[in-house]
């Protein structure tokens, strides 16, 4: 009998459909990267999916986030994130957390009940507490590098932390995980040399610049990490 994932199904088969439909995926950001990776995972069957984000859609995301539009504007990104996931697999169980992922509530998740965890977020204190709490519960890990003010998806590799290069976000959680003795990790990075965007006054008063971005650099990082969790949870070399 036909179903949403029939034609994944004849890639894969039956049995590793089902390890799919088993597994428990942590989503960390639902952002530019993360809100195509979640996407991705749904179309890909994956059960069970916790989306932790305290972010709204805003107006300026529109441009690169699957998620955001028009419509959603205001709304809460894990919320409208779980409505798209039900529209996919009314069957799948979605848990949308409204916060941000920080030392302090780092004991509020028990690492240990996922398959896979997927970090898709800014900080780089979040993503090492990610990574370390990922490595000590024994659960693999994926993590993003820098993905803002690039032009060239196509440079976006899939490597160990260890083998990293020229992306400036890659130099600085390599160093600090070389700190803390932490091997094994796996990223998806560019070395593609970031631009330097203008600074948009009405976004920063403080004359930071915001990170320029677009639709199709953000959204290959993104489903390159689900491809990732996807093959790693079927075990396909």
């Amino acid at each position: 009998m036909l179903n949403e994932f029939s034609r994944l199904e004849l890639l894969i088969g039956g049995e590793n459909l089902e390890k799919l439909a088993n597994a428990k995926v942590a989503v960390f950001g639902v952002g530019g990267v993360g809100g195509y990776a979640v996407e991705a995972l749904a179309r890909s069957g994956v059960g069970q999916l916790d989306l932790i984000d305290n972010d709204t859609v805003n107006i300026t995301n529109i441009n690169r986030q699957i998620i955001a539009t028009h419509s959603t504007l205001g709304k809460y990104k894990v919320d409208v994130a779980k409505e798209r996931i039900l529209d996919i697999n009314p069957n799948a169980v979605v848990n949308a957390l409204k916060m941000f992922y920080t030392r302090e509530n780092a004991d509020e998740f028990d690492f240990a009940q996922y398959d896979y965890i997927v970090d898709a977020i800014d900080t780089v204190v979040g993503k090492l507490e990610i990574i370390e709490r990922a490595k000590k519960a024994n659960v693999p890990v994926i993590s993003s590098m820098g993905a803002g003010n690039k032009m060239h998806p196509e440079m976006f590799e899939v490597a160990d932390i260890s083998k990293t290069s020229v992306c400036p976000l890659a130099k600085v959680i390599r160093q600090e995980l070389k700190k803390r003795k932490i091997k094994g990790v796996k990223v998806v990075y560019s070395k593609e040399i970031p631009l330097k965007p203008a600074i948009c006054e009405e976004e920063n008063s403080n004359k930071r610049s915001t990170p320029g971005s677009n639709a199709f650099v953000p959204s290959v990082a993104g489903l390159i990490i689900s491809g990732e969790v996807i093959k790693d949870i079927i075990g396909y070399e």
